[in-house]
């Protein structure tokens, strides 16, 4: 379905032309002015230096062009400016046409194209902390709306399971229990199938052997057990599946709390079998040379206005790191699903290194020229004060228990507001704060740091999650006493409240596309606030239910009906649903 701005600017091209002038010079822009006009054409005064003629000449001669059943209002003004309000068919015939298309006629610009969303970020044998929230909703909001916008999405949690915290781990475990089967090499029985340790135990263990890394025998020992680990001893192999087996069921839970879902669980591990053929061609073909006993991929440009280092693909000591891992990914997934398009959700500061990844995956055509890289670097979540998030020992917030406190805090206002029975408490709680959590986030540009704020994300008013959700389920309190609303036709608007919630419904698409190209769901959010400001506006100025006139107050409920199946599309974007009582 067309957007409405390119239908109005079509008609004004032709107006244009039709008055003696060219087409180019009828763009339509929203007006920034809604107090004067809801569209605007600027064009008669750069015609005007073309033409040599006055602009509100050209303005008045174009003006005449238009049709006037399409606008309620066209006006030619000083010194050039052309302004426009929509007649009330018009804007009726557009919305019925959205009510009735399916996803409200959106252009699905992503239809027969791959995408691989690349976010979580998780590293196996550690509890999520706060540091995970921000690339796991971010990334699924995005992996959604491309979803939503036709893409086939394939969302890859990339584990960090396979570097030196296994090794760290193996070395460790070794100290405190060094006669298990895993560390006899002349072992030849099944290893156990129950693991040495709990979660809990492993968690306690990690820690403690990053403690130990400047010891320089324990670090040898580590960096020995990460080789072997790699090179496929069947022992330290074992112990790598008792890691994973212990640890992915918890990421799993504390993912699902967000509503996050990965369709590959996928690791560097994964990736760690395409490394020595990639190395090997990248050196056969010359896009891989030697620096200083390492092998390195030049990936600076003539353009660049700062030094871009060489990507360095394998260390003086033989080793592969990130970026290696990141490349052989890149082998991986263009072999096993051809994408179009690649998305890395990670934090800001890894921006350089995905630059040279993407330089020399293109530059070396592991993937193809057209195929579209793009890292979303994200910025960090603060405290209240504006400081690192801390908990009050100084230590890292688990992501768990900022989702608990955020749960607390909600339950504690359902309750003592008395919002639903006490059969519906957690049900609605758990949905309002994950609103809260998640909105107080997406709201925020995704490449800036914001303070966490529970008490402002939580509040019922303002721009806030639960703030969305009420409006959601004021609309659904009233179509349930209205009774069925499903097929009702929208009708012209009844008053200038009606007509501004209008217009804002049928910026939907073009707010959907503007967040797709800029990867920024904190353009939804931006779209669902000012639509849930139409309908609470709307909602207040007019009678609905009490309206006596049935095929008015019939136009009345059609409009909040598609005011709400765009909201809760919405929602489902950014992540979270709304309650049916609040």
């Amino acid at each position: 379905m067309e957007k409405i701005l390119d239908i109005i600017t079509a008609k004004m091209q032709q107006a244009f032309v039709d008055a003696g002038y060219e087409a180019s010079f009828g763009r339509v822009t929203v007006s920034n002015r809604p107090d004067l006009c809801e569209y605007q054409c600027n064009g008669a005064l750069a015609a005007a230096k073309q033409y040599k003629c006055a602009p509100i000449m050209i303005a008045k001669a174009v003006a005449e062009k238009l049709d006037a059943n399409d606008y309620s209002m066209v006006e030619a003004v000083m010194p050039g400016f052309i302004n426009l309000k929509l007649s009330d068919s018009f804007l009726r015939s557009y919305l019925e046409g959205m009510r009735t298309a399916a996803d409200f006629g959106v252009s699905k610009v992503g239809e027969g194209k791959t995408i691989v969303v690349d976010y979580g970020g998780a590293n196996v044998a550690k509890p999520l902390h706060i540091g995970h929230l921000r690339p796991a909703i971010i990334g699924e909001a995005l992996k959604r709306l491309h979803s939503f916008m036709g893409y086939n999405t394939i969302g890859d949690v990339h584990l960090g399971d396979w570097g030196l915290q296994m090794g760290l781990i193996i070395a460790e475990l070794h100290e405190r229990q060094p006669d298990l089967p895993y560390f006899d090499e002349n072992y030849t029985g099944p290893y156990p199938a129950e693991s040495p340790f709990t979660l809990s135990e492993l968690e306690e263990i990690y820690p403690t052997a990053s403690s130990k890394k400047k010891d320089p025998e324990f670090a040898e020992k580590a960096h020995i057990a990460t080789f072997e680990l790699q090179q496929g001893r069947p022992g330290y192999r074992a112990i790598w599946d008792h890691i994973m087996g212990v640890s992915l069921p918890d990421l799993r839970r504390i993912y699902d709390k967000l509503d996050v879902h990965f369709e590959k669980w996928l690791g560097e591990s994964d990736a760690d079998p395409y490394i020595p053929a990639m190395v090997e061609d990248l050196k056969a073909r010359g896009f891989a040379v030697q620096s200083e006993g390492a092998w390195v991929i030049p990936v600076a440009e003539e353009t660049d206005k700062k030094e871009v280092p060489p990507m360095i693909l394998i260390k003086s000591d033989g080793s592969a790191i990130y970026a290696t891992t990141d490349l052989a990914t890149m082998v991986q997934r263009m072999e096993d699903w051809k994408p179009e398009k690649m998305l890395y959700v990670t934090d800001k500061r890894q921006n350089l290194h995905f630059e040279q990844v993407f330089r020399a995956a293109k530059k070396s055509g592991i993937v193809s020229a057209d195929t579209e890289l793009a890292h979303v670097g994200h910025g960090t979540m603060n405290g209240k004060d504006g400081k690192p998030f801390k908990t009050r020992d100084g230590g890292t917030l688990r992501l768990e228990q900022l989702i608990a406190d955020m749960t607390d805090f909600v339950r504690a206002k359902v309750v003592e507001n008395k919002i639903v029975g006490e059969n519906e408490v957690e049900d609605t709680t758990a949905k309002i704060a994950l609103a809260a959590l998640k909105y107080g986030d997406l709201s925020n540009q995704p490449t800036k740091d914001y303070n966490f704020d529970l008490e402002r994300f939580a509040a019922f008013e303002g721009n806030t999650g639960p703030y969305i959700l009420y409006t959601i389920v004021r609309i659904k309190s009233i179509l349930a006493k209205y009774g069925a609303w499903e097929h009702l036709p929208i009708a012209v608007p009844a008053n200038p409240f009606a007509k501004d919630l209008m217009l804002s419904l049928t910026k939907f698409g073009p707010s959907m596309e503007s967040a797709l190209n800029a990867a920024a769901p904190n353009l939804v959010c931006a779209y669902i606030y000012e639509l849930a400001g139409a309908v609470n506006k709307f909602y207040h100025e007019t009678r609905i239910l009490g309206e006596e006139n049935e095929e008015l107050k019939a136009g009345y409920i059609a409009l909040i009906g598609l005011a709400k199946r765009i909201l809760e599309t919405c929602i489902h974007i950014l992540g979270f649903e709304a309650p049916e009582k609040m």
